[in-house]
């Protein structure tokens, strides 16, 4: 069931056309990252979801039906430009955000108190929030986003100034929204996070999709029909092995072994591949190689440029 969709979005401020005709469909429960360069158009779609902005053409549906005001409750909304007040204390602010997103003060209080243990932060609630550090602060906003348990959550950059053991720690709690039923929005430059948490991108540049898919599909799609083989034996004995259908595209050796990267050429398929080197040397490893977000990410946008 899709939860979300963009149909053909446009939006254009002065003489820049931010975004050309963007549709996307976000499934129910789903982790989707939604992906580009700088400039690319991601913000503006984002601002767009929320109602902070309005397509100049298109619509938003939720639910199968136009995106309403009174849906913004069911939002919340983490911005890579995070927006507390800087003198006022954090809980106070916390507090204060809480009830504008319909909690009651009561309700508010007991989650709070939840999340600052759960987070490790109860000794800054009486602290102003400009004496946070960027990640502190970010834990804060975090919280605050997800307090109200809304259905649609959008995170833009969501692992800024977090060190390697706090980033883990919100990976981890994101993927605990996502099992209670949260669909997320996730936007990063992050090619790795994407590869461990989303479901679906799709990746906008200079205003359009260019890509969108299930990870793996995407990922398979892309792939080279290249084998990383680890053996021992004699290389030239395995290169001699080989016919025409077949590249040797690297040679290397790894923990003591020799390994090497072949490329299948024209009909071959990896059992007839193994066929001829079984008997020349003896295999320690045999995978293909599957690129990476990070490889397709730079693959495409460069690609769309040409």
């Amino acid at each position: 069931m899709i939860l979300l969709e963009t149909q053909n979005i446009e939006k254009k401020f002065i003489n820049h056309l931010a975004l050309d005709n963007v549709s996307i469909s976000i499934p129910e429960n789903s982790i989707y990252g939604l992906l580009g360069p700088n400039g690319a158009g991601k913000t503006t779609l984002i601002r767009i979801i929320n109602r902070i902005t309005a397509p100049d053409k298109g619509e938003v549906l939720l639910n199968g039906r136009p995106l309403q005001a009174s849906d913004v409750n069911m939002i919340g909304y983490l911005p890579e430009e995070r927006g507390l007040y800087k003198k006022m204390k954090v809980g106070e602010q916390a507090l204060y955000l809480a009830q504008l997103k319909g909690l009651s003060k009561k309700d508010a209080l007991k989650k709070l108190k939840y999340w600052f243990e759960k987070f490790e932060i109860q000794a800054w609630w009486d602290k102003k929030v400009e004496e946070l550090s960027k990640g502190m602060a970010q834990k804060v906003q975090f919280i605050i986003t997800i307090l109200h348990e809304p259905k649609l959550l959008i995170f833009d950059e969501p692992f800024s100034g977090f060190d390697p053991i706090n980033a883990n720690m919100l990976k981890q709690e994101i993927l605990e929204l996502q099992k209670k039923g949260s669909t997320i929005i996730f936007s990063t430059h992050n090619m790795g996070s994407v590869e461990e948490l989303c479901d679906h991108i799709t990746l906008i540049n200079q205003s359009k999709n260019i890509l969108e898919g299930k990870i793996d599909d995407i990922r398979n799609k892309y792939k080279s029909n290249i084998y990383e083989i680890s053996f021992n034996g004699n290389l030239e004995k395995l290169e001699s092995s080989l016919n025409n259908h077949y590249e040797i595209v690297d040679k290397k050796k790894v923990n003591g072994h020799e390994a090497v990267k072949i490329k299948l050429l024209h009909e071959t398929n990896e059992n007839e591949l193994l066929s001829l080197i079984i008997p020349a040397v003896e295999i320690i490893s045999f995978n293909e190689i599957i690129p990476n977000m990070n490889d397709i990410f730079i693959k495409v946008v460069n690609e769309y440029k040409n």
